[in-house]
Parts: C-alpha cells; sequence; structure tokens
C-alpha cells in the first residue's frame, strides 16, 4: 500500500488565514497538554479490586491517580484569548471554536475529578446515554450469545511484541510514522492510543485470537487516523476535532471485525459498558454496578470489575456509551453507502462529514495518506460489504476467520 496525499504539514495551505494557523496550532498543543484520558486512569487497581473483592465485592477502596494539571485557570485564559473570530473561512472558525469550547469541558473534567460536578462535566462532554442507545444495549444482551471467556493465553511481553511488528510494517510504508509501544509500570487492565503512541499496562493479558483485531482497533484506527491528521493543513484532525470519540471508538470497534474476529462477549461488553455508565449517571454504588455486570450481563468477575471502574473513573464517566453509540452510528452510515476510506483522514466526528468535503474540495483537507493494513486482505473488504447489509446487534463473529 502507498501513502497518498503525503502534504507536508509544515506547508500552509492557501485557504487559511494567519489566524486559522495561529488558532489551530495552539489547540492542537493544548489538547496534548491536557491529556484528560491519561490523568483519569487509576493507577491502583490492583489493590482495588483485591479490597474489592475481599469485601465480598460490597465495598470498593478509593480509586488513586497521578498528578491533576496545573494552573487550569491559566490555560482557560489562554484558550480563549486565541483569535477564533478573525479567521477567515468560516467553516474552519465554526471547527475550531467548536473544538475551543470541547477544550474548555476538558480542563473542567480535570479539574472536577473525584468531586460531586463530576459527572455534570461527563454529560457536558461526552452527552447523555439516551433511552434508544440503553434499549439498544438490553437487545444485545437479551439477543447476543453469551460464552465462556476465552484463557488469556497472551501476556503483556507477547502484545507489545505484535504491536512493534505491526508498526514495523507501517513504517516500511510510511518510515516518518512516530507511534512507539509503550509499557506502563502501573498494573491495570489498560490498553489505549495517547499522543500516538500505544500503551500497555505491564500485567495485560488477552487472547491470542484477540490480538490481531487489537492491532486494527488501536494501530490501523487511532495510530493511523493520528498519522493522517497530522498530514492535514488542518492540524486539530492530528489531536481531533469536537466529539470525535464516538466515531473514534466505533471505527475501532469495526476494525475488530473486519480484521477477523469481533466475539459476541466483544460486542456484549460494549452493551455492558452502556448500561454501567447509565447506573454511575444514577450514583448508583460500586457493588450495584458490579452486581448488575456480573448477574444480568453474565460477564466474569475480572470484566465485571474492569467494566464497573470504567464507568466510576474521576466520579462517573459517560465515556464508555460511546463505544456502542459510536459503532451504531456508524454501522447506519455504512447501511446508506457511506464512504469507508473516508473517515481516515484525521479524527473528527461523523456530523463533520459534509464540512470536511467542502474543505477537501477547497485544498484544506487532504485524503488519507495511510490506510489500514487489514484492508489489504480480500476478505476484510468482504466483510465491509456486509456490514453496509446489517444493523448492529448483529455485528459479531462466533469465531476467529
Amino acid at each position: 500500500m502507498a501513502a497518498r496525499g503525503n502534504a507536508d504539514p509544515a506547508e500552509k495551505a492557501p485557504g487559511l488565514c494567519s489566524a486559522a494557523h495561529r488558532v489551530d496550532d495552539t489547540l492542537s498543543e493544548m489538547d496534548g497538554r491536557i491529556d484528560w484520558l491519561s490523568r483519569l486512569t487509576p493507577v491502583n487497581l490492583d489493590d482495588v479490586f483485591a479490597g474489592f473483592k475481599v469485601s465480598g465485592f460490597r465495598d470498593m477502596p478509593a480509586l488513586r491517580y497521578d498528578a491533576g494539571l496545573d494552573d487550569l485557570e491559566g490555560m482557560r485564559r489562554e484558550l480563549f484569548a486565541l483569535p477564533v473570530r478573525e479567521i477567515e473561512n468560516e467553516l474552519v472558525e465554526a471547527l475550531l471554536m467548536e473544538k475551543q469550547r470541547e477544550l474548555d469541558r476538558q480542563l473542567e473534567l480535570v479539574r472536577l475529578r473525584g468531586g460531586k460536578g463530576f459527572i455534570q462535566a461527563s454529560l457536558d462532554l461526552f452527552g447523555d446515554v439516551s433511552t434508544r442507545l440503553l434499549d439498544e444495549a438490553e437487545e444485545i444482551i437479551e439477543s447476543v450469545p453469551a460464552q465462556e471467556p476465552e484463557p488469556r493465553d497472551a501476556d503483556c511481553e507477547a502484545f507489545c511484541e505484535l504491536a512493534r511488528e505491526e508498526l514495523a510494517w507501517y513504517r516500511d510504508r510510511i518510515p516518518e510514522l512516530a507511534a512507539e509501544v509503550v509499557v506502563d509500570p502501573h498494573p491495570g487492565t489498560h490498553v489505549f492510543v495517547s499522543q500516538g503512541n500505544l500503551h500497555v499496562a505491564c500485567d495485560y493479558r488477552v487472547p491470542v485470537s484477540h490480538m490481531i483485531p487489537l492491532m486494527g482497533h488501536e494501530i490501523g484506527t487511532h495510530v493511523v487516523t493520528r498519522y493522517n491528521g497530522r498530514q492535514q493543513p488542518l492540524r486539530t484532525l492530528e489531536v481531533g476535532l469536537a466529539d470525535y470519540d464516538a466515531l473514534q471508538e466505533g471505527l475501532g470497534v469495526l476494525s475488530e471485525y473486519l480484521s477477523g474476529y469481533l466475539p459476541p462477549m466483544r460486542l456484549r461488553t460494549l452493551a455492558a459498558r452502556v448500561i454501567a455508565a447509565h447506573m454511575a449517571l444514577q450514583e448508583k454504588s460500586p457493588a450495584e454496578i458490579f452486581a448488575a455486570m456480573y448477574d444480568h450481563c453474565h460477564m466474569g468477575e475480572e470484566l465485571s470489575f474492569s467494566t464497573t471502574i470504567r464507568a466510576l473513573r474521576g466520579g462517573g464517566m459517560t465515556k464508555d456509551a460511546l463505544y456502542l453509540s459510536g459503532l451504531s452510528d456508524l454501522v447506519r452510515y455504512l447501511n446508506h453507502d457511506g464512504d469507508f476510506e473516508a473517515l481516515f483522514i484525521g479524527k473528527f466526528a461523523l456530523k463533520h462529514i459534509h464540512t470536511l468535503e467542502t474543505l477537501r474540495e477547497q485544498g484544506i483537507v487532504m485524503p488519507p495518506a495511510l490506510l489500514p493494513r487489514y484492508l489489504e486482505d480480500p476478505a476484510a473488504r468482504d466483510r465491509l460489504d456486509h456490514v453496509r447489509t446489517i444493523s448492529v446487534t448483529e455485528l459479531y463473529q462466533k469465531a476467529p476467520a
């Protein structure tokens, strides 16, 4: 696969004025400084799980986090001092003004971590759990078959080795791809991409059958779209336009299916996350959320615990509902013959598609320079054609390809 549209990010697009470049560059830099996801990742999960289990899953020890952000008010002043209204292109002005507001909401999320206002900050940033989404989640729990958990027969070292091989494949095509595998010293269950690097918990374990699909999710989606966004004249597409999370996570999960294995339990887990997020908004206790995951959603102890924790991060976070809502919206987009490859030009929301198409005609947005590795496989293309004919409740595979 050859690189396409590989624009030099230092080049200035003719359709962008100096104010647009200043705002775009500053918003991108501030997004990296805030790094809210790392600041809301607990660092004592092993101790919390041990204490919760000893209590019979009735009393959960407090979650601890790394340091927060210094000078939040200074960052907010810097944010709103930007000359957004001086941007000459009205479409670019609208996109960057929306991103400016989102970064302010992220600052609030970090500021209110662990406080009583955190849930409202989460709702402001990620939205509520709609009745339709909750109904869809319950339908998945009722209709998608539950399976016995697969053995987690691959450890952190094996996962990281495969991830480095995957990144090497991309670097053979794009040598300047700057992405590394980072082993986080804090124990936990997490694997995620932050600042373009793949972070893996030091004690991470995963079924071997899930490893290649996760490469499609974490690298084929999050790393690839970040790289493509970095090649854009509009650099905010690297860190993400406002509300990009739902499409990113939906695209990541779909990548698992296209890579050959999205097991029923994975889809059920996404549904369970919606239910857990809804319960967190209702301020249900950790014990109540865990019981719903274990008894109602039929997940094992460790998965029930991790799903509970994800919903309770910071004091109650709705981000996890975005995985299913993003996937559901994406499937509907593909049902209506949406352009799949266009989704990789950077990080954005489905609502931005029309605006980005117009900016592409103006030369301010470029085609994707890199596409996921799995699209080299004709079977993945066949699976994509199939996705265009089904609903999200049918999006699973009982066995690896």
